[in-house]
């Protein structure tokens, strides 16, 4: 009976491996002798033998699949060596690249600090800047036969990268710091400059209000002159005084005309210098000057003859009785305005004095530019005088020159005389005064007149310097 159990547990147990277990365990509960144990034993080893066999046959089968596939993983290995030596490469060109890069950025930034060290002058930064741009020159040439040569092998690219983008950046620093100094030190001198012009300008300042209040002295002594002038106790003070008031009145109207030709878009380089050619002014706003200059030029034309004209009724006169009836006509002309003056006596002398000077001074194409019509010139010419601020400025002008005329001439036609400079003459101190001062003190200067702004006057013995324009 037992030996029928143990071939039924025989077949079992070499069906399934797992029935060994089982197997055992019957065997514990049927059989209490000593040949359990033993079979028992026996059997677990079978069982362990076969399953020893079967993993061995699974490895063989392996290792014969990987003997098949190794030529295919030979390829891989040289595909991944090349690989690797491609990236090695670039590497290290990247590494050559940085290095070129951080010394370049050292050349500049010891440039930089080689211009800083010239201004102001610092011989022992010069002497370092220049050793540092030496040095990194030869760094340059030496990175340029490693990279002829194709000597760009580096141990360790990824430091050498990093370490070089470190200098780079502390280069790039040390421009920016000399840079800031460098800008700083330009604030200090820009702020010195201010300063400096500060103090001129207050001094400008306190020069204007000296000549204001001369101007007030002169506008007392006008007054004076309009009230209590006497035809015995004529100066040259007096002709001084009215002088200033005609080119107060002159330039009044320049910067009236100036204004209008800008709002009709006129090129004033252009028209400046179609009234002095080839001249090369000092600054933008002294082209005022040309403009001043053709004004005086017409409006004092023919100043030295009798009522600006070559024929006059006082030829004939006594030289006192000429004296006194200019003088009377001073007087008559000195507390009224020009307008009302034209109005009273619309066919005066003075009338015909402002529109022949109106006519000659505003060319048509010009007022047509300035006002978009020709109505002040036509109402003039048909000696009537238009109502406009232009003409009002005009004729304040020409009264102030036909006052300065008729003061002129009380002194006697032989006692007054008017001048003007050639143009590249030397300047003078004695006959001349420069509008612009700045020529005389620059060394760059030649001190020749390139023209006669405001012409000058002698009276009696006192010569009254002519204003000119130096380059």
């Amino acid at each position: 009976m037992i030996k029928q159990l143990w071939n039924s547990i025989s077949s079992l147990a070499l069906r399934d491996q797992s029935t060994k277990f089982r197997f055992a365990s019957l065997m514990d509960s049927v059989q209490h002798s000593s040949n359990k144990s033993r079979l028992a034993r026996t059997f677990a080893k079978v069982l362990h033998i076969r399953a020893a066999t079967a993993d061995k046959f699974q490895k063989t089968k392996i290792w014969e699949k990987v003997k098949r596939d190794k030529p295919i993983d030979d390829d891989d290995d040289d595909f991944k060596k090349e690989e690797d030596e491609k990236l090695r490469e670039r590497a290290a060109m990247d590494a050559f690249v940085a290095k070129l890069f951080a010394t370049i950025s050292s050349v500049k930034a010891a440039y930089a600090q080689l211009q800083y060290a010239q201004f102001p002058y610092d011989g022992e930064g010069i002497q370092s800047a220049d050793q540092i741009v030496v040095s990194e020159l030869k760094n340059l040439s030496e990175l340029k036969q490693c990279f002829l040569k194709k000597h760009l092998d580096d141990s360790s690219p990824e430091t050498t990268q990093l370490v070089a983008e470190v200098q780079e950046q502390k280069n790039l620093l040390k421009t920016y710091e000399i840079t800031r100094k460098k800008l700083n030190s330009y604030t200090k001198l820009k702020d010195s400059e201010i300063m400096f012009l500060k103090e001129k300008l207050e001094e400008s300042r306190r020069e204007n209000k000296v000549i204001e209040k001369r101007l007030s002295s002169s506008g007392s002594l006008s007054s004076s002159l309009h009230e209590n002038l006497d035809f015995h106790s004529l100066t040259p003070t007096n002709f001084v005084s009215a002088l200033k008031q005609t080119m107060k009145s002159i330039r009044n109207l320049v910067r009236f005309l100036i204004s209008e030709m800008e709002s009709a878009n006129w090129d004033l380089d252009e028209a400046a210098d179609s009234i002095q050619p080839d001249v090369v002014y000092w600054d933008t706003t002294h082209k005022c000057y040309a403009f001043e200059s053709f004004i005086c030029r017409e409006m004092f034309d023919g100043f030295n003859l009798p009522e600006f004209r070559i024929t006059s009724d006082y030829q004939s006169m006594p030289r006192s009785e000429k004296r006194q009836r200019f003088f009377d006509k001073f007087m008559e002309l000195k507390s009224l305005k020009a307008r009302e003056y034209l109005t009273w006596k619309p066919t005066s002398m003075f009338a015909e004095f402002c529109r022949s000077k109106y006519l000659k001074l505003v060319h048509p194409k010009m007022e047509f530019s300035l006002f978009g019509n020709l109505n002040q010139r036509n109402l003039v010419g048909a000696r009537k005088f238009p109502e406009t601020a232009f003409f009002d400025l005009f004729a304040d002008v020409a009264k102030r020159v036909w006052l300065l005329h008729c003061l002129a001439f009380s002194f006697g036609p032989e006692e007054v005389g008017i001048f003007q400079v050639a143009k590249s003459s030397r300047f003078s101190e004695v006959y001349m005064e420069s509008v612009n001062e700045e020529a005389l003190l620059s060394p760059e200067s030649s001190s020749v007149v390139a023209f006669t702004v405001v012409p000058g006057f002698r009276v009696g013995k006192t010569v009254i310097q002519c204003q000119v324009y130096l380059i």
